[in-house]
């Protein structure tokens, strides 16, 4: 099996939407975190409808609003917005995932990295995410892959040169 995989491709928006989205579920509990929203705005509306208005059920609505709404924001609004924000997902990259390093080439970056700058990676049914740093990470999209061979040649470097690997597939 060749131990140098090169892949060619430009990022599309439903590549980073996925991968955020999938970051995101890792650093919450996303069923826990409605139902959490809709037990405080159930209450709060109970509270304010059989007891009129007061401090504990408006409180209770307006945290639950405010829970629901952030939870909104972080997996539908932000990640197509920071998808569409940077510029760096315009270019077509070419990218070489060696022993030796990692070779990452587009029209504004030509830089070999070695693979110690990866912490960890999360994989999911769409996507490896790389991870340099607690909230930053290479988004290497599955559908770039050309084959099942290349797959397993890229997942065994992977497993080679990254300690701490999750899998969700």
């Amino acid at each position: 099996m060749n131990s140098t995989v090169t892949l060619s491709f430009r990022y599309l928006e439903r590549d980073y939407v996925r991968a955020m989205r999938a970051h995101y579920a890792t650093r919450c509990r996303l069923p826990w975190d409605i139902v959490a929203a809709v037990v405080l705005v159930s209450i709060g509306a109970y509270l304010c409808w059989s007891q009129g208005p007061d401090w504990l059920g408006i409180g209770c609505l307006v945290v639950g609003i405010a829970f629901a709404l952030m939870l909104v924001g972080a997996f539908m609004v932000i990640p197509p917005l920071a998808f569409r924000r940077e510029p760096k997902f315009r270019d077509d990259y070419t990218v070489t995932f060696s022993p030796d390093g990692i070779h990452f080439r587009t029209t504004h970056i030509d830089s070999q990295l070695q693979w110690s700058l990866y912490s960890r990676a999360l994989v999911d049914a769409h996507s490896y995410m790389l991870y340099y740093g607690n909230h930053q990470f290479t988004v290497i999209p599955k559908r770039v892959l050309q084959n099942v061979e290349q797959q397993q040649a890229f997942e065994l470097l992977l497993s080679q040169h990254i300690a701490k690997i999750v899998w969700r597939r």
